[in-house]
């Protein structure tokens, strides 16, 4: 499964409220604290599951180098502090998001396994991928904002054709804005 091509964004702020408690109920609070830091720093998954324990205590801003476009990048996680200090203080590894095999993190098959398993229980019928999270982060960062050039160089996308692909603007929400657009 080409999980960039078939997993859209959660649109549905309630949709992603079930899948927090999806998570946090039928998982474990490592997935929970996956999901939520996806969903709020547009980071792609390998890079999330490369972070260590020290890379986020007690820190509020991250600067990591992203593995796929080797460029630094600072991830904001203020308005997830305090759930990731309290979830570093359980972490038994040197790794956020430690795998149960030895010490090493999870894989990313292992993540999207847990992150789909959540969005079955959800009856989310898009599916779920682990390139929801970082879909999910620029939908709603767009909708929020609705700064496409700014979205594209914190997505480090090439080409805003890309960025609006990739979070699924489409004709129909485009002509929706269009419609009750007022001056």
């Amino acid at each position: 499964m080409n999980q960039l091509k078939d997993v859209q964004p959660i649109r549905s702020k309630e949709q992603i409220e079930d899948m927090k408690w999806s998570l946090k109920k039928w998982c474990n609070e490592r997935d929970y604290i996956l999901f939520l830091l996806g969903i709020n720093s547009g980071l792609r998954v390998g890079d999330m599951l490369n972070l260590k324990v020290k890379d986020v205590k007690e820190k509020k801003i991250v600067t990591i180098q992203e593995g796929k476009t080797k460029k630094k990048r600072k991830i904001y996680i203020t308005n997830i502090y305090d759930e990731i200090q309290s979830y570093v203080k359980i972490v038994q590894s040197e790794w956020l998001f430690p795998s149960r095999k030895g010490d090493k993190p999870i894989s990313t098959t292992q993540a999207y396994r847990q992150l789909n398993k959540a969005g079955e229980m959800v009856d989310i019928p898009e599916g779920i991928g682990t390139h929801t999270m970082r879909k999910t982060f620029g939908y709603h960062f767009y909708k929020q904002y609705r700064d496409m050039e700014k979205l594209q160089q914190i997505l480090n996308h090439s080409d805003i054709k890309v960025t609006k692909r990739y979070i699924g603007i489409t004709e129909d929400e485009i002509n929706d804005t269009l419609e009750s657009f007022v001056l």
